[in-house]
């Protein structure tokens, strides 16, 4: 097992594949995009495998996979197939912006992805172009149902809640879960990245979530499983589906951490508020040993932090990296 300075234990290391998106939603980049990686800075699939095999053995037991979108990256399936043949992992899944799913989660399901995130703000196609910035509402509604049709379970979307923007859908979005067997995840805005426009004024909390929802009926706690994220899991009496609270902000959760984040170039970060990053592409390409490659890991996990550092009051920006380029 793996366990950091404050005695957490570390199973769980996400792999952002791209920083290149399809979309270009508000709270992530500017609608002109942010500068691309070239094609020679981005971890080949044998280099992430590497990494992960290590990482395994080290104790990582859960890898996500993210991007930007993951699913513009070309044979995905090879990286996903060759992950799912590491001994010792026992869950691997994938966050999308559900643009490209409804083409490729029939391939994603053959090569061992089971469960799935989606990312959706909005339930009305006029405003997910205002916050994205592109007209693809009908296919990444398309794509959720293709994946409810071929069995993954479970579905979660996630809903970054953005007052006076999507707030008005926050009943919508519950009464989704009475109808359909989805996680609905709301996740509190983040101050990530220098242009994502984060102000106290957009901020909703948790707790202003949990108060609206409970106007359709008593929320009741639903039990964890493993590989459960932070999420605060409930659910509405009789309903398909459920319904969970990411608060990073207000209520954040890391005393319980257990995550380490890759970014598609090659830097491993402990915390996505810090901009502390160790660089492993360079000693991985100068032809470095498992064993110093597995002692690079091990010592930037001793500097994993107690805590972030951000509070409501006030919030200092200390993220300078964009979403889509640390990975989720």
């Amino acid at each position: 097992m793996l366990f950091d300075s404050f005695n957490r234990r570390i199973n769980y290391l996400r792999i952002s594949l791209t920083d290149r998106c399809n979309l270009r939603c508000i709270y992530c980049m500017p609608e002109q995009g942010v500068p691309k990686l070239i094609h020679e800075d981005i971890l080949t699939y044998e280099e992430l495998g590497r990494l992960a095999r290590l990482s395994v053995g080290l104790g990582i037991e859960k890898i996500r996979l993210t991007g930007g979108e993951p699913l513009v990256r070309k044979n995905i399936g090879d990286l996903i197939k060759a992950l799912g043949e590491i001994p010792g992992i026992r869950d691997i899944s994938l966050t999308t912006n559900g643009v490209l799913l409804a083409e490729k989660a029939r391939s994603l399901w053959e090569v061992g992805v089971k469960r799935i995130n989606i990312s959706l703000d909005t339930l009305n196609s006029k405003k997910f172009n205002e916050i994205t910035h592109f007209d693809f509402f009908n296919q990444v509604w398309e794509g959720i149902q293709e994946a409810e049709r071929i069995g993954f379970s479970p579905i979660k979307i996630n809903v970054v809640a953005l007052k006076g923007i999507n707030d008005d859908e926050i009943l919508a979005f519950g009464r989704l879960s009475y109808e359909k067997p989805y996680h609905i995840r709301f996740i509190e805005f983040m101050p990530v990245g220098p242009e994502n426009g984060w102000s106290a004024e957009r901020f909703l909390s948790s707790e202003e979530i949990i108060n609206r929802l409970e106007v359709l009926g008593p929320l009741f706690p639903v039990n964890g499983q493993d590989f459960d994220g932070p999420a605060k899991r409930m659910a509405f009496e009789g309903a398909r589906g459920e319904i969970g609270l990411i608060s990073p902000i207000s209520e954040h959760f890391c005393p319980s951490c257990n995550r380490l984040r890759l970014t598609a170039e090659g830097r491993l970060r402990v915390c996505i508020f810090s901009d502390d990053e160790t660089d492993l592409r360079t000693p991985l390409r100068e032809g470095v040993s498992d064993a110093e490659l597995e002692s690079i890991i091990r010592e930037t996990i001793t500097r994993k932090p107690k805590e972030h550092p951000l509070q409501m009051n006030p919030l200092p920006r200390k993220c300078q990296r964009q979403m889509s380029k640390i990975g989720g």
